[in-house]
């Protein structure tokens, strides 16, 4: 009888089908990734209100979590609890005493524009124009052009409509995640290998752990800061001691820069009172911050995140250029569940470093 054997051509391509499919998987793969990341990019506004969300409800998770401690029910009965309360304390706020905030922000602007012009005319007698020939009010080229959306209309509403939206937002994606997290975190979990489930599902607590850390610490940092200023504030005898106090807390939210930028206010309000009272006024500012800086803060933070402070500033300056305000304020949570999935995915599991953290 006689037996064919295969031929060489033969053997060759089949040899250079698993190659082939190797080498297009790669590709495909190569390709999902750089869209998945150009997607990203050209909606970064959303991804980054995304993620506020899921700071938000971080918070809530956190809160229904510790009334758990003293309200043996349901989490569903815990979280809707926890969202009247807040609801609650808002609304007495508001009828109470925020409602006046509208008029003091007034007030507080016509004084600091005052001072801008002052300060303007003084080094112009110096010959020099540091705040450019419109006193360095002229704001409209931070803003987008309206006419390429609804023309002059939006102008008008832009900014007002635009953070009172991303307000309803936030807390609605908050209300949704918290509701329901683990469905969420399942639906993405069902996007990975199974055999690789269980440790992504490990992680991914771990930075819900960071995030929940990171929130509630700085909000003990920004209610710690307002208090002491606001009481500050007012003994020196600043109008608006409330306002002032409360941008200074929150300008917390951005570490470093932003209780320098949130000076400036305070300096323009002070310097129609006198010397003594600007002098007071600045050492008062700055005790606060630095002590809420060097001491509150890493005491707060100390578990929560351990990002070292060069990382966290250039991660501030390069979202802040990249992405405004929002993402000054997002960088440092950002970058510490970054730092997570790097030290758990890739030097654990990758280079197999289980001492790197």
């Amino acid at each position: 009888m006689r037996t064919d054997s295969p031929s060489p051509v033969r053997i060759g391509e089949t040899q250079d089908k698993p190659q082939r499919r190797s080498i297009l998987a790669v590709v495909f793969t190569v390709m999902a990734v750089g869209l998945s990341l150009a997607l990203l990019w050209m909606n970064a506004g959303s991804v980054l209100l995304v993620f506020a969300g899921i700071l938000f409800a971080s918070f809530l998770d956190a809160c229904a979590h510790g009334l758990g401690k003293i309200l043996p029910v349901r989490r569903a009965w815990r979280l809707t609890a926890v969202s009247l309360i807040l609801a609650g304390v808002l609304g007495i706020a508001v009828s109470r005493g925020i409602g006046q905030i509208p008029e003091q922000a007034r007030f507080l602007i016509n004084v600091m524009d005052a001072q801008i012009d002052v300060l303007q005319h003084r080094l112009t007698a110096f010959g020099i124009d540091l705040l450019g020939p419109e006193g360095g009010r002229d704001f409209s080229r931070l803003l987008p052009d309206p006419g390429q959306l609804f023309g002059h209309v939006h102008l008008a509403i832009g900014t007002a409509s635009g953070l009172l939206i991303n307000a309803v937002v936030i807390l609605c994606l908050g209300l949704f995640f918290a509701a329901d997290p683990g469905a969420y975190r399942d639906g993405i979990l069902r996007l990975v290998p199974i055999p690789s489930r269980g440790r992504v599902r490990q992680v991914m607590d771990e930075m819900g752990q960071v995030l929940r850390g990171w929130l509630l610490g700085q909000l003990v940092r920004v209610a710690l800061v307002v208090g002491t200023m606001w009481l500050a504030l007012y003994l020196v005898g600043l109008p608006g001691a409330f306002l002032l106090a409360l941008q200074a807390g929150l300008s917390n939210f951005i570490p470093y820069i932003g209780p320098f930028v949130a000076s400036v206010p305070v300096a323009l309000v002070a310097m129609p009172l006198g010397t003594s009272v600007l002098a007071w006024a600045m050492i008062v500012y700055f005790l606060i911050q630095n002590l809420d800086g060097y001491v509150i803060g890493p005491l707060v933070h100390r578990e929560a995140l351990q990002l070292p402070p060069a990382w966290t500033l250039v991660a501030i300056m390069i979202f802040g250029s990249l992405f405004g305000v929002i993402g000054m304020a997002l960088a440092t949570p950002l970058v510490a569940i970054g730092r997570v999935a790097v030290l758990r995915f890739y030097v654990e599991d990758r280079l197999g470093d289980r001492a790197g953290d």
